[in-house]
């Protein structure tokens, strides 16, 4: 057993992402309001981009670490 491939870990991060950025444009739609913060569409979307990308990266990082741990116990 040699543990999920680097391109598979990518793949299911990505899947995520995408989801988790429709989620999260949508929410900031319905939540921002009630906090007087009232901002463009294109302003929505360039915030979660900039948010989804960090979240790409620590999500990717932090899913390899997981797999060489358990790479690991497994020698």
């Amino acid at each position: 057993m040699t543990g999920q491939k680097k391109e598979h870990s990518a793949l299911e991060v990505g899947l995520s992402v995408v989801i988790g950025y429709i989620v999260a444009v949508s929410a900031q739609i319905l939540i921002f309001p009630f906090f007087g913060i009232h901002i463009s569409p294109f302003q929505n979307m360039l915030m979660a981009t900039f948010f989804t990308v960090v979240s790409v990266i620590r999500q990717y990082y932090v899913r390899r670490l997981f797999n060489w741990l358990h790479i690991k116990e497994l020698l």
